[in-house]
């Protein structure tokens, strides 16, 4: 937990005031606790219909009905407002949505995105993950460096079905930062004691250094 955490505290850093944000499912959810404290007037989407999504309930304020995406129960922040999830896609194919925070399993050097399906695996289906990447302004991408075999997650080309063909402006991981701009991916920060030599070890894609 101590890797994801250095993961959502750096992304939290992406949330300024004002924004119109949307989290994807899983970690990306966590983010908003740690950006409350540091910034004002942020609305939170849920493609499922909810504009101002509050803190996690506490015991006593659990509302079966009042769910995000991910069926994670949430409270409403005041100001908030429902609709139907046809409104709620009209909001992010029209470009309203300042940001999205999404999970990632591949992530190419050329800013592809693959979070939606491993084959053979049970999948819902693909959310609402494919407008997001396509609709809003900014598409920053969380996850570890490297999957549970060690091997890592950030790919000359994507292995995994794509969500999306270029659409990652960010990533972020447990161990530094990359930018995408026109096809490369430059790496720009390192996190916590992470090493240039451990990146590079651990990155498959390859990356500009721009620290």
């Amino acid at each position: 937990m101590a890797d994801r955490q250095l993961i959502i505290k750096r992304a939290a850093q992406e949330i300024k005031s004002n924004m119109y944000v949307n989290l994807g499912i899983g970690l990306p959810t966590l983010v908003a606790n740690e950006a409350n404290n540091q910034v004002e007037n942020v609305f939170y989407q849920s493609e499922n219909g909810l504009l101002g999504i509050g803190a996690y309930p506490t015991a006593d304020e659990v509302d079966a009905d009042l769910i995000n995406a991910g069926k994670e129960t949430v409270t409403a922040a005041k100001g908030a407002v429902y609709f139907d999830s046809a409104e709620s896609f009209a909001m992010i194919r029209g470009g309203h949505i300042d940001l999205a925070i999404l999970g990632g399993m591949e992530v190419s050097s050329k800013g592809d995105l693959a979070n939606w399906m491993i084959p053979g695996k049970m999948v819902k289906g693909m959310g609402g993950a494919m407008d997001l990447v396509n609709g809003a302004k900014e598409v920053i991408v969380i996850m570890e460096h490297v999957n549970k075999h060690g091997e890592s997650k950030i790919k000359a080309e994507c292995t995994l079905p794509l969500t999306g063909k270029g659409v990652v402006n960010k990533l972020i991981t447990d161990l530094a930062v990359f930018e995408f701009e026109e096809g490369t991916m430059k790496l720009v920060e390192l996190l916590g004691e992470a090493t240039l030599e451990e990146v590079t070890e651990k990155t498959e894609g390859i990356f500009e250094i721009a620290l």
